[in-house]
C-alpha cells in the first residue's frame, strides 16, 4: 500500500503533527508499505533541524527522522518555508524543499491520502 501523509499543523502547540508522525512512523515500518509525507503551512517547521525540547517531551525532528530512516520520503512546501524564513540549509537530514507539483505527483501515486 502507498500512503501519502499531509501535515498542516505546527510541530508544537497542537498534537496533530505529532499524531500524524506517530502513524506514519508505524506504517513506514510495516512490510510492503510505502510512505511519503508532505509538510505544508505551519507544518513546514516540523522539518527544521536543531529542535530542542524539554527532557521527556516528544521531539518532532526525531520522529520525522524515523520515517526517513524507514525509507519514507519527506517534502517540505517551498513557498511555506519561504513565508516562515526557513532556509533549505536548515532542513533536517532526509527532508527536501518541495513544490506543489511534487505534491500533485505524490497524490496521484498514493493509494491513500491521510491529512493531519
Amino acid at each position: 500500500m502507498k500512503t501519502l501523509f499531509i501535515l498542516n499543523e505546527a510541530p508544537y502547540g497542537s498534537e496533530r503533527s505529532y499524531n500524524g508522525l506517530r502513524l506514519a512512523g508505524s506504517l513506514s515500518k510495516a512490510e510492503g508499505e510505502e510512505v511519503k509525507m508532505f509538510l505544508i503551512g505551519d507544518a513546514a517547521a516540523c522539518a527544521k533541524f536543531g529542535q530542542k525540547v524539554p527532557e521527556g517531551f516528544y521531539n518532532i525532528q526525531v520522529m520525522l527522522g524515523r520515517v526517513v530512516h524507514n525509507n519514507g520520503q519527506v517534502g517540505v512546501c517551498g513557498t511555506c518555508m519561504d513565508a516562515r524564513g526557513i532556509a533549505e540549509s536548515e532542513l533536517s537530514e532526509g527532508t527536501h524543499k518541495s513544490t506543489l507539483a511534487e505534491l500533485t505527483t505524490w497524490t496521484q501515486w498514493a493509494d491513500k491520502v491521510i491529512v493531519f
